[in-house]
């Protein structure tokens, strides 16, 4: 039989556009009149074979959603197990604690053909616990779980079980979680302190953690994670205004009291949904519907984690609540523990990495990055204190992205986990990391993909320039006020009565009648319409017959989806613009905050004066010879650079083959490095003029300088590098020891 899709040799019939010449706008195939003879029977088979595929994709869309639905109902007989893709075992149970929490410490098992070795820096992953349960740090094999096995690394994971333990406090957790860390640095006593990963929620809580125990941690990777909270861009992160327009912490406290002290997490997965209406409505299930022959298993998968709805203890959800998304104290050094010590964020002693997306409106890169401002006020700050602070931005990817997707787990973190040694050797200060494809003939680490990485000399202006200005935080001081009126209000009046009224009975039928579990329930086997739609499927398995490539009628589909799709963004426009005008105005100086007093814009969110420049302590300067000589020299070409890339790195590496370095293991030569570099950006003129005094006779210094030339690679000459330390260093030695006629005359006492 011929192929109606071949008649006339014109395959361009496939794409429905107007009909200009007869004025016929979407009656027409590629600019042929509908009266043409050959369009009728070709638009008749096509129908046929999308109405015969519309059944099909129908019969398996309701299928997947009845298995979505069992798949719920039988995960949640299960305790909720972490949907993790890889086998565990559990090493401490927070539940047997003394003091108990409902937090579990998993040991990965790798996969066979990939062994780890004990020798190297063990991860730790963190994964939030806002709503689902936890597995999404692992839930794919490109994920942090998959990057850091696949390098080598000993991996752990922290869980949590779906009811907290009671009276459990963030606290308590905290403190479970830090003898898990304690837990894996015993185990691997050859290695490095371990990398804590901590995503969205589980970020900030690791933050804080590493403020209040810093010895025990080693490099902090936050992805996703808000520590600024009042941060944001007018016009793209409404999230942010959501505790202002309820009036604050009080409907925390109402949801709490309804469930009998325990809050339930589908009120957090419920806000997320409502971020974005136009994919919980419509786009996820279409993407499912017309792609249900590869998105099925994909869809379900994903579902798993999405359809566990997790609870906390409303102790916990207070503190979150009143002292992270409402006060804002965390970044502030406003929260205290029971023994009365302040968390500040300064105490942070390992280097932190900050994984952020410009596409994330739920954690945008101002809520991630504006507590760096917040907590160290300037650069020479950051600097002084000797603490290494790196950034990392995604240009699109959304919030979600940041954890699951399997291109950034191949990009970001596997160039994370790739650079992590180099990270740990880089100098105080603040840097961003830049992957792009690597440059062929160019020194490079072995990092997986083909990507390259350097790390950018960066400024806290560099962070304000991301936004459009930090003045609209003013608002979010009189909405903390507000909301310790309103809680103090309900807690004297409302909340006692429910409290009294509540029971476990009452608070789980509030649970199980939620809206995003009824629509679990419903679309399961235990509706029977659901089994009837979707009982055909093993035989259209069997028969199935995707629709043509090209066909018109799919074609209309997918316009159709589009214009439902865009009505739904206009519509969450619109709102969102709605509500932030509503907020600004309730809580401007026409309202609220013309009561409480908001503070002037130069002190919310402003950078603190910058501190004095310190005087050099005595004999600093000048310890450590010509090891130390050598490495504050290289480090100077660095710092005039601007960047650290992995030419910087392998170069440094190579040291360790030079005598003066032999006994220098390579965790100390990045201390030794971090130290020279920190010395030259604290005290740049004093730390250069110092080297005379380290190299005392002409034969150490050429021997020196040799090593330096020799590293930074072959007819390097001293003397082309013109950035300020350098020079420096020229004049203190003179430029005629950096000649490059005299390179091959040194002595060769430092020479491998």
């Amino acid at each position: 039989m011929m192929d109606p899709m071949r008649l006339g040799n014109q395959p361009r019939f496939l794409t429905p556009t107007p009909d200009h010449e007869s004025g016929d706008v979407g009656n027409a195939l590629t600019g042929v009149s509908v009266a043409n003879p050959l369009v009728a029977p070709i638009l008749a088979v096509q129908a046929g074979d999308y109405l015969v595929d519309a059944f099909q994709r129908s019969v398996l869309f309701w299928d997947t959603l009845r298995r979505r639905g069992d798949n719920a109902l039988r995960r949640k007989e299960e305790g909720h197990p972490p949907v993790l893709h890889y086998d565990y075992q559990v090493l401490l149970d927070g539940r047997k604690s003394s003091r108990p929490v409902n937090y579990a410490l998993l040991k990965i098992k790798p996969d066979p053909t990939v062994p780890t070795d004990a020798r190297q820096r063990p991860f730790v992953i963190v994964d939030p616990r806002a709503g689902h349960g936890p597995g999404i740090g692992g839930f794919k094999q490109d994920s942090e779980v998959g990057m850091a096995l696949r390098a080598g690394h000993p991996v752990y994971f922290v869980g949590f079980f779906p009811r907290p333990m009671p009276g459990q406090k963030l606290t308590d957790v905290a403190e479970a979680e830090a003898r898990f860390i304690e837990e894996v640095a015993r185990r691997h006593p050859d290695a490095d302190k371990p990398c804590v990963i901590g995503n969205c929620q589980a970020g900030w809580a690791v933050a804080a953690l590493a403020a209040v125990r810093p010895e025990i941690m080693g490099p902090l990777i936050l992805s996703g994670a808000p520590l600024a909270y009042w941060s944001g861009v007018s016009g793209k992160n409404p999230m942010r205004y959501t505790a202002g327009l309820i009036g604050g912490q009080w409907m925390e406290s109402l949801a709490c009291d309804l469930g009998h002290g325990l809050f339930d997490g589908a009120y957090l997965v419920q806000n997320f949904e409502n971020l974005n209406p136009a994919n919980t409505l419509w786009t996820k299930y279409y993407n499912l519907y017309s792609r249900i022959d590869t998105e099925a298993e994909r869809f379900l998968e994903f579902e798993a984690w999405w359809s566990g709805y997790f609870l906390m203890n409303a102790e916990e959800m207070d503190a979150i609540v009143s002292d992270l998304f409402v006060g804002n104290r965390l970044a502030r050094g406003a929260i205290t523990t029971p023994e009365g010590s302040t968390i500040n964020l300064k105490n942070i002693r390992s280097p932190v990495v900050v994984f952020a997306s410009r596409g994330d409106n739920i954690t945008p890169p101002q809520q991630a990055l504006n507590w760096i401002e917040d907590v160290y006020g300037s650069d020479r700050n950051v600097i002084e204190s000797g603490r290494t602070i790196v950034y990392l931005l995604h240009e699109k990817v959304g919030h979600l992205g940041v954890f699951v997707s399997g291109s950034v787990a191949k990009k970001e973190y596997s160039q994370l986990v790739g650079t992590l040694e180099m990270i740990d050797a880089l100098p105080p200060g603040l840097y961003e990391m830049i992957i792009k494809p690597a440059v062929p003939g160019r020194l490079e680490l072995p990092l997986p993909g083909q990507y390259s990485v350097r790390f950018e000399v960066r400024k806290l202006s560099d962070i304000r320039a991301l936004g459009d200005s930090r003045r609209d935080e003013e608002a979010f001081v009189a909405v903390d006020a507000v909301s310790r009126l309103g809680e103090a209000i309900y807690q004297s009046r409302l909340g006692p009565w429910l409290r009294t009224l509540g029971s476990d009975w009452l608070a789980e039928c509030l649970r199980e009648w939620h809206p995003l579990r009824v629509q679990r329930r419903i679309l399961s086997s235990q509706n029977p319409v659901v089994v009837g739609l979707s009982g055909p499927a093993p035989l259209v398995r069997r028969f199935r017959r995707p629709v043509p490539e090209g066909n018109w009628f799919q074609a209309q589909e997918a316009l159709v989806s589009e214009s439902v799709i865009a009505a739904l963004d206009l519509s969450r426009d619109m709102r969102d613009v709605f509500w932030e005008t509503v907020f600004k105005f309730a809580y401007g100086p026409l309202g609220w905050g013309g009561i409480f007093r908001v503070q002037p814009a130069a002190q919310v969110g402003a950078p603190t004066p910058p501190e004095p420049s310190p005087t050099p302590p005595n004999g600093e300067l000048t310890k450590g010879g010509p090891l130390a000589a050598i490495l504050r020299m290289l480090a100077a070409v660095c710092l005039d650079r601007g960047v650290f890339d992995p030419d910087s790195a392998v170069r440094l590496r190579s040291l360790l083959a030079y005598s003066v370095f032999r006994e220098v293991t390579p965790t100390e030569l990045k201390a030794l490095f971090r130290q020279q570099a920190s010395l030259l950006r604290r005290y740049p003129e004093p730390a250069i003029n110092a080297l005379a005094d380290m190299l005392l006779d002409a034969h150490t210094r050429q021997d020196a300088v040799r090593t330096v030339l020799e590293v930074l690679g072959s007819g390097s000459d001293m003397a082309k590098l013109n950035g300020p330390l350098c020079r420096r260093i020229r004049r203190v030695f003179g430029n005629e020891l950096w000649a490059g006629s005299a390179f091959h005359q040194l002595g060769p006492s430092l020479t491998p």
